[in-house]
């Protein structure tokens, strides 16, 4: 059976940041939010966060090389081919604006963790592999992000290793230690805090909109006066798109996946998890607004693009008789 629209929970979770948004714009003409918005962020981003990492199967990192070939290679292209290419954009569009140029790094470099399931999904790929490819994904990206902002960014912005290291932790590594607690200790024996658990795991989206509304009603002047923010992120990300989606479909075919593999192997190197950045940005370069709102804006670029990626793929795909 062939699925080609979103669901209607995935069509919801798209409105539901755009609605997010223009709440935030609107709150930003009341006193309290505009002084105070910025301090309910980091704390909304964290409590989305602990909802991703209660859905991340880390028991399952060992079936991720049970298919060496298409993890081996989607774990090269999301962490050395992808954050080299996404310097190389900035360096050709974004070279006189260097937040926005760490932002779009920011975005590029950190491969998705839910929403390439979906998409993988709906392209009739192989949703087993690509699940078992998400908890690599993710410990790669936490470990590796650090990395890559001070390599490729520390000469564009100034980077304070130390508050870097404490934003890490504070917004992955607590997170993340909460959601193994709850998972093995309460989850198990407490069936009211069960119900809690699987609730925040179920709606972590919402908090994720809670975080975008308090942004842009905290930095929503700057947005307005930056009206060209969007342009100016559209053809580099769309660039992005288009040539890693090419370069998923060449490698596909001289490494002879099947084309449940090539979705997936087209999914997870183009989907990117900006919240998990858009988490770090928010607290390492507060005083950068700039960064922050690119990753919000790239979330509202590539959505759409993901919907047209599984519909050719689906077109790709083929018949059998």
């Amino acid at each position: 059976m062939e699925v080609s629209v979103l669901s209607r929970p995935e069509k919801l979770q798209i409105l539901l940041v755009i609605v997010a948004i223009f709440i935030g714009l609107t709150l930003k003409h009341i006193h309290w939010f505009s002084e105070n918005g910025v301090y309910l962020i980091v704390p909304a981003l964290m409590v989305m966060l602990y909802g991703v990492f209660l859905n991340i199967p880390f028991n399952r990192l060992a079936n991720g090389f049970q298919n060496y070939k298409v993890t081996g290679l989607s774990l090269a292209i999301n962490f050395l081919w992808t954050p080299i290419f996404a310097w190389g954009l900035g360096a050709i569009f974004l070279k006189d604006n260097p937040d926005l140029w760490v932002g779009l790094m920011m975005l590029i470099v950190t491969p998705c963790t839910d929403w390439y399931l979906i998409f993988t999904s709906l392209a009739q790929g192989d949703v087993a592999l690509a699940t078992a490819l998400l908890p690599w994904n993710l410990l790669l990206q936490v470990i590796l992000l650090p990395v890559y902002l001070w390599v490729f960014a520390g000469k564009l912005v100034n980077i304070n290793a130390t508050m870097l290291l404490k934003s890490v932790m504070l917004v992955f590594v607590v997170p993340m230690i909460l959601a193994f607690i709850s998972k093995r200790l309460i989850q198990p024996y407490n069936r009211i805090g069960h119900c809690l658990i699987h609730k925040i795991a179920a709606n972590q989206w919402l908090f994720l909109c809670v975080a975008i509304a308090a942004m842009f009603a905290s930095q929503g002047e700057i947005l307005i006066k930056q009206s060209e923010l969007l342009p100016k992120m559209l053809l580099p990300i769309s660039i992005f798109f288009v040539i890693n989606f090419w370069l998923g479909q060449t490698i596909g075919r001289f490494a002879h996946f099947s084309y449940e593999e090539t979705a997936c192997f087209n999914c997870t190197t183009l989907a990117r998890n900006s919240p998990l950045s858009l988490a770090i940005a928010t607290s390492a370069f507060s005083d950068r607004p700039l960064i922050a709102l690119v990753l919000v804006i790239g979330a509202l670029i590539e959505l759409p693009i993901l919907v047209v990626v599984s519909q050719i793929l689906l077109l790709l795909r083929p018949r059998t008789k």
